[in-house]
């Protein structure tokens, strides 16, 4: 085959000419061997991050294992106290322990339904801190007069799981009459309890004589208890041989055991005297009606109790006598008469009375709740309607009672804004000055009857904000802290420091506890307490 003429022609042309700029001849085998290596084009991923290890062995692993949440402890779910589980949470246990065990709530009943909200709602414990804040519980429970619930409480925690659970439950069923379970697991456990004491008593209470006899021996010979503690329960064994014996002295601070170690012996001791745990014990059936009542109403008035428990003992028979519980008595089954006739009039007459008696027993909150209701039925003038009004302040039902003022008093009033949550509108308002730099206090057409008022007024204001140490706790989510210092504060306003009145209100707003922050206001201006 022959090459055309002008193609070998151009062929040879393309050869001498020189390349176009930027153009690159073609490459021999020798001259590609000799270019430089390009860097590969690999994606972004992991594979282009540094090494990080020097060594093919295989590394230490470090595990850290899930804690699981421990389990709610409370006889009230948070549905119904609208408290969390976490209530704890980011608190220090010890902190919180103290605080429950000192918070005053005395002379508050509202403060009072709070603090057993507390301790009855279900909260989880902190992990690893042991048992701080349900001992501190069951401890207040118990100090409070509330001895079923503390009961119920360690029961459902697990009584015999700790030997400082078990003591509680033990001290407790020795009040409520129930010490044959406790003294059942002691028998099972023997390592719950090292007191020699509540041995020997749990042997004798199983039929185990012999066992009890040994211990108090050994108890005698080794000087293991006190010499008044050695002849109570001498007589506690063995009461044939003490018979014609004098009573012993009486303890000065007697625990639940000793209590129930007199009261076998046939020497019980005055509950009136004693804390108010021991009042409990007075409510069983060997207890004497009148000891009863007083104790009911001792109970009561720490909140301890239900009011319809007062009022069936009230109502259980005719008074047996007159003076102090027998007047109460008398006032008390007097006015339900006046209520069960329907008459106004008879009720008026009967209302002064009995609220007196309720009076001189603190138990103002107790009637209010039982008969509030009942009240509000019927028709009065002048002072009782006052009075019936107030009664119905003190009340769950307190703000619909509001509406139904029966004077335009200054204080009424206040009293009727108060319930209705509008006590703010008596405290002075802010008004920034014109250039902003500034706010001055604008007076207002109604002031607050009284230096009391006025700083329960500011404590509902917007203007008031809670203490910076109680933010910061619900800041951080400190929710049960934040409550039991609100309480605290609010305590030593009702003692006169109106400046901590106001913001213990502004705190108890700030948490959401609003129904309680007007029922512990209303309580300081309506009760009379000394």
């Amino acid at each position: 085959m022959h090459t055309k003429p002008a193609s070998l022609f151009a062929l040879c042309l393309s050869l001498w000419l020189p390349l176009p700029a930027g153009a690159q001849a073609p490459l021999t085998v020798i001259d590609w061997l000799g270019q430089p290596d390009k860097e590969p084009q690999l994606p972004d991923t992991v594979l282009l991050e540094a090494p990080v290890t020097g060594s093919a062995t295989q590394p230490q692993v470090t595990v850290t294992p899930l804690q699981a949440l421990l389990p709610p402890i409370g006889l009230v779910s948070p549905t119904a106290t609208g408290l969390p589980l976490d209530l704890w949470a980011g608190s220090e246990a010890q902190e919180i322990a103290r605080l429950i065990r000192t918070v005053p709530v005395q002379g508050n009943p509202a403060l009072q339904s709070l603090l057993f909200t507390l301790l009855l709602s279900e909260s989880r414990p902190l992990q690893s801190e042991g048992d701080a804040i349900l001992l501190s519980r069951l401890d207040r429970l118990i100090a409070q007069g509330a001895t079923d619930p503390a009961q119920a409480l360690v029961e459902q925690a697990g009584p015999a799981q700790t030997p400082e659970r078990f003591k509680r439950w033990f001290f407790t069923t020795l009040l409520s009459g129930d010490e044959d379970r406790a003294c059942a697991s002691l028998t099972a456990a023997p390592h719950l309890s090292n007191d020699y004491r509540v041995r020997i008593f749990c042997s004798a209470r199983r039929g185990d004589w012999p066992t009890a006899a040994l211990l108090l021996e050994a108890a005698h010979a080794l000087e293991l208890l006190s010499k008044e503690e050695l002849n109570l329960l001498d007589r506690f064994l063995n009461p044939d041989v003490f018979e014609l014996a004098p009573p012993l002295p009486l303890p000065s601070k007697p625990d639940p055991l000793t209590f129930r170690l007199f009261e076998t012996i046939g020497e019980p001791l005055p509950t009136a005297p004693l804390p108010r745990v021991f009042a409990a014990a007075d409510l069983r059936d060997v207890a004497g009606w009148k000891a009863q009542l007083e104790a009911a109403e001792r109970l009561t008035r720490a909140g301890a109790l239900n009011p319809n428990q007062l009022l069936g003992l009230y109502t259980e028979r005719r008074p047996a006598a007159s003076g102090g519980v027998w007047d109460r008595v008398a006032a008390l089954q007097s006015f339900e008469k006046a209520l069960e006739s329907n008459d106004s009039a008879e009720i008026a007459t009967a209302l002064p009375e009995v609220w007196q008696a309720m009076q001189s027993a603190g138990l103002e909150i107790g009637f209010a709740d039982l008969f509030a209701e009942a009240l509000a039925r019927f028709q009065f003038e002048g002072e009782i309607a006052a009075l019936a009004w107030r009664i119905e302040l003190l009340a769950p039902s307190y703000e619909i009672a509001s509406h139904r003022s029966p004077d335009q008093k200054a204080e009424t009033l206040f009293l009727a804004a108060l319930a209705q949550g509008r006590a703010g509108s008596y405290a002075p308002r802010l008004v920034a000055s014109e250039d902003g730099t500034a706010a001055e206090a604008q007076p207002l057409p109604r002031p607050a009857p009284s230096p009391l008022a006025h700083s329960i007024a500011l404590g509902f204001s917007d203007a008031t904000r809670p203490p910076a140490q109680i933010q910061a706790l619900l800041d951080n989510g400190q929710l049960g802290e934040a409550i039991l210092r609100s309480m605290t504060l609010f305590s030593r306003g009702a003692a006169g420091n109106l400046g901590d009145l106001t913001q213990a209100l502004a705190a108890l707003r700030a948490i959401g506890l609003e129904d309680t922050a007007r029922r512990a206001a209303l309580q300081l201006m309506l009760l009379e307490r000394g």
